[in-house]
């Protein structure tokens, strides 16, 4: 489902513990890092979609954590057209997504990385809320700058902009 621009509606999930660290999933048979995402179906709420994919990906339920914040609109980005399948080319741009951060509220064990039979992460990690953006593959950075400075909000109150983030180069 592609909206008129070519961008796949998907939501994105930075699920925070109490100490607001992150969860980073390490991709499966891939050395990249990343928060859970995926797409919405026809039909579905991005609240809706987002509880799904927790379960696919984390293994968690609605119960084991808490709603914070969501971004107010639609963050953007364009995947590089080598990326892009051959028959969807021409017609796909990329993907708009509603990002969520969410508090865990149950424990570290409830986290599940094969909740289902295909697995997108096989190893995870708690890491400091402003995650190194050079571990991001590069055509997702400018959603996750987006995604974490806006709902900083929610576990910071009063602060509105990420610490100047140093990449390598």
């Amino acid at each position: 489902m592609l909206d008129r621009e070519g961008f796949r509606p998907n939501v994105g999930i930075i699920l925070c513990n109490a100490k607001n660290e992150v969860f980073w999933g390490k991709r499966v048979r891939e050395h990249s890092w990343q928060f859970p995402q995926g797409g919405i179906k026809r039909g579905e709420s991005p609240e809706a979609a987002m509880f799904r994919e927790l379960h696919e990906e984390v293994g968690l339920l609605p119960e084991h954590v808490r709603v914070l914040g969501r971004t107010r609109g639609w963050l953007r980005y364009e995947v590089p057209t080598q990326w892009i399948k051959r028959e969807w080319r021409g017609s796909y741009k990329g993907q708009k997504q509603i990002w969520f951060l969410l508090r865990l509220t149950g424990r570290d064990s409830d986290i599940c990385l094969r909740a289902t039979s295909k697995p997108e992460f096989d190893a995870w990690r708690w890491h400091d809320y402003w995650i190194p953006l050079d571990s991001v593959i590069e055509f997702k950075r400018g959603v996750y700058e987006q995604a974490l400075s806006e709902l900083v909000r929610f576990l910071e109150p009063g602060r509105q902009r990420a610490p100047k983030i140093k990449e390598e180069k």
